[in-house]
């Protein structure tokens, strides 16, 4: 098999390293208050993210276990523990799935919307506060 010959690439500037820093840092930033406001709600981090997944996945408002661990770029097995801990809260059900009996949807429950709700307000809030601060740097690779 034929090795891919690249180009080199040219060396990163100064500026490529503070626009890279910079967005890492509104990335960080961004992280940081979700994780504030989901414990201010009394959920880790990883539930609200598990409780968004599941509300936003394309086309429906479920999501299998599967699909979740692909959103959350998670082992199975974790989701899993994650999905059981949201459940004893109240915040989301199990459904065997009627058409493959094989895969499991996960669904909110009532709890799991309000509190769901609350959090996207407040993220909405924040991300229209960062407008113009979150820029995906423009660096030639």
């Amino acid at each position: 098999m034929k090795e891919l010959v690249r180009a080199p690439a040219r060396s990163l500037a100064k500026k490529d390293f503070e626009q890279l820093s910079e967005f890492r840092y509104q990335m960080r930033r961004f992280e940081r208050f979700s994780e504030n406001a989901a414990q201010g709600e009394g959920i880790t981090p990883l539930q609200y993210l598990l409780l968004l997944h599941i509300r936003g996945y394309p086309g429906r408002d479920w999501a299998t276990v599967g699909e979740l661990a692909e959103r959350l770029q998670a082992q199975h097995h974790g989701v899993v523990a994650l999905v059981s801990r949201c459940e004893a809260l109240g915040l989301v059900r199990r459904k065997v799935s009627e058409t493959d009996r094989r895969q499991v949807e996960v669904h909110l429950e009532k709890p799991g919307e309000k509190v769901l709700a609350r959090l996207a307000e407040l993220h909405r809030a924040e991300l229209k506060s960062l407008q113009g601060a979150f820029r995906v740097p423009q660096i030639d690779y």
